[in-house]
């Protein structure tokens, strides 16, 4: 995961405070509900990433011999096979 915990609550903070503000949203419920459900969905969404570069690790590292053999440049490829998974899977990244 790239961020944080503390980063993480911080931006759900700032992302109720300013739906709250902005009257876009109304709440039935207390805002720390609301801000850990974001947590939540942030973190879930960066772990399906950080699951997905895992793969690509996986398939690089059953393939490494004919990248070294062919010469590939291992971030490349890693960001290529990446993104073509991510689009296959309908991924945002």
């Amino acid at each position: 995961m790239r961020l944080r915990k503390e980063m993480i609550e911080r931006i759900s903070v700032k992302i109720v405070d300013r739906l709250l503000r902005r009257e876009i949203i109304e709440i039935n419920t207390d805002e720390e509900a609301l801000r850990t459900r974001i947590v939540n969905l942030i973190e879930e969404d960066l772990l399906v990433e950080d699951r997905l570069n895992d793969e690509v690790k996986d398939i690089l590292r059953d393939h490494q011999d004919e990248m070294d053999k062919d010469n590939v440049d291992y971030s490349r490829m890693f960001t290529m096979v990446k993104t073509k998974l991510a689009r296959e899977r309908n991924l945002v990244l």
